[in-house]
């Protein structure tokens, strides 16, 4: 018998059919022997419904009641699905995050966990009862509803998987695992057996959505042991999905390349003919950080007469922010000749631990790009990851070529 947390997202649980079919499946793991916690997300679109009826009412909602209405969403979900399971005769009782509790920060809509009490829960899992957690929410010290932001009921399940030190967390989304990459753009993408949280982390942060990427920062400084599986498959034609684990955990050589990653949300910009002095760097993207956008890739230039080349990247969405801060605030302050900027550019990435162990992943990659005409306008390493930045119109060939030419097709 292993203690189990499941987590069902919004496709998952998108119409009363499928919650019943979500019933079935966790009845099946009960009687097996297992304990059960399952965490939801709201049905398919509703959260989307419900920011967009507040933004009816109020252009920039209050951030507190934002929580409060949008995690209704979830209250109706482990409701339905207590009821479905009942009906079947499973004992299972429901729990929103502040019933469980679940304290987070007073950050509202992006909230972070602090503690989970898990009293109750094991109380009932002691009864051989089906917990079912909301996802997403929490509360604060002061009592109010938090949210986790977007992907949270990710790390809610991860969240409970530690704070109960679950043998399991399953992920059960409209996917059956992890891919070597996107099978809409290369039909010959495998699903990977396993992957370590080292690569799962880089591949959630480029742009893969299969995984929240909080929720992989979770699970990987917790321990715990991940599986991604679908919930849309019928009975008895199950998978075991991809498990993400430690390398430590696998006795063979790993491979050179475990996938290749894209985001298509990328935006390039470039500060042109700044002072080369030192403190540069923070000059530009202090108030950048400030103003709470994210950026991603940076390269300055070697300077010439005085003056160097600073450019960097943002999602795609902080483009026109961006850009608009630079040239009215950041542009006079420094000194800058222009700025340019490109939202029709992506990025490409190879991923994999065995890079380490393995010389000349970077060069092959590079000629394979331009064997293809592709142009590399950026570049970015770690030790498992390279990152290149092309033109947008590349992003499907970049990915096809490489794919193949690291012999990711081949089983």
């Amino acid at each position: 018998m292993a203690l189990i947390v499941q987590k069902y997202g919004g496709t998952s649980m998108g119409s009363a059919e499928r919650i019943r079919n979500v019933a079935r499946r966790v009845a099946r793991w009960k009687a097996q022997g297992h304990q059960l916690v399952v965490v939801v997300s709201a049905m398919s679109g509703e959260t989307n419904r419900l920011i967009a009826l507040a933004k009816d009412v109020s252009p920039q909602p209050d951030a507190r009641e934002l929580d409060v209405m949008v995690s209704t969403g979830e209250q109706v979900t482990i409701a339905l699905l207590a009821m479905a399971l009942k009906d079947i005769g499973i004992d299972a009782r429901s729990y929103t995050g502040g019933q469980v509790k679940v304290l987070t920060d007073s950050t509202h809509t992006k909230a972070r966990i602090l503690h989970i009490d898990d009293a109750n829960m094991r109380r009932d899992l002691d009864r051989g009862t089906v917990v079912i957690v909301a996802g997403f929410q929490g509360v604060d010290e002061n009592g109010n509803i938090t949210t986790l932001g977007r992907g949270g009921s990710d790390t809610s399940g991860v969240a409970l998987a530690a704070a109960l030190g679950a043998d399991e967390c399953q992920i059960y989304t409209d996917v059956d695992g992890v891919y070597t990459t996107d099978p809409r753009i290369v039909p010959e993408a495998r699903k990977l057996e396993r992957v370590t949280f080292e690569e799962m982390l880089e591949m959630a942060s480029l742009g893969s959505k299969v995984l929240q990427i909080r929720s992989v920062e979770f699970a990987g400084k917790y321990k715990v042991k991940l599986r991604v599986l679908s919930s849309l498959e019928e009975e008895g034609q199950e998978t075991s999905g991809t498990l993400i684990t430690f390398e430590e955990d696998k006795n063979m050589e790993q491979p050179i390349i475990s996938g290749i990653a894209f985001n298509r949300d990328e935006a390039k910009l470039t500060v042109l003919g700044v002072p080369d002095r030192p403190g540069i760097a923070y000059q530009i993207l202090g108030p950048i950080a400030e103003n709470n956008i994210d950026v991603d890739m940076i390269i300055q230039n070697v300077g010439h007469d005085g003056t160097t080349d600073f450019s960097f990247t943002v999602n795609r969405g902080d483009f026109a922010r961006t850009k608009k801060l630079l040239e009215e605030q950041i542009q006079p302050h420094v000194g800058a000749r222009a700025i340019e900027g490109d939202s029709k550019i992506c990025k490409v990435s190879a991923v994999g631990v065995g890079m380490r162990s393995h010389p000349g992943v970077a060069s092959k990659m590079f000629r394979t790009l331009a064997e293809e005409g592709i142009n590399i306008q950026m570049i970015s390493t770690s030790e498992i990851k390279i990152s290149v930045v092309v033109d947008e119109k590349y992003l499907e060939l970049a990915v096809r070529v490489l794919h193949r030419a690291f012999g990711l097709d081949q089983a």
